[in-house]
């Protein structure tokens, strides 16, 4: 036998686990992670984070930039995971992120994003609420027009 042969399969193993180790999130996580982090840019709502309040534009990028990290240590594998995870508090301060949309009273991040996964698992992506000068609207149904929170 030859020696270089083990040496060749424990590094092939090595790199076999690694692959399996940083797995992408599934493909449905991925698609809702990225229908939420769609909606928080486009809400025109602010977001609390550590003592200020920043744009959705600022919100979605660390947000994204929370999920990456937290998605290539194979942290990630639901929505769920994604919002309890990177999307509900600080993980330096451990304080709660807050979402207040048009000047209406903050909510946390986690039950507002928790609503908006709940109504596009419900009605997809064209028919889930749109955002609408800060607030979320429908579509046909015409209900929720000026609410901040989805319901």
């Amino acid at each position: 036998m030859n020696r270089q042969a083990p040496r060749v399969l424990g590094s092939l193993l090595g790199l076999a686990f690694l692959t399996v180790a940083s797995a992408a999130p599934p493909v449905i996580a991925q698609t809702e992670i990225n229908y939420l982090l769609g909606f928080v840019e486009s809400s025109g709502c602010e977001f609390y984070r550590n003592g200020s309040w920043y744009d959705s534009k600022r919100a979605q990028a660390h947000l994204r930039d929370k999920y990456q990290m937290l998605a290539a240590a194979d942290q990630i594998n639901t929505a769920e995971d994604f919002i309890e995870k990177a999307a509900t508090k600080s993980s330096l301060s451990g304080r709660a992120y807050q979402v207040r949309c048009r000047g209406r009273e903050a909510v946390t991040s986690k039950q507002w994003l928790r609503d908006v996964l709940a109504r596009f698992r419900t009605y997809g992506a064209h028919e889930a609420p749109r955002v609408l000068r800060g607030a979320l609207a429908t579509g046909a149904s015409g209900s929720n027009q000026n609410s901040s929170r989805p319901s």
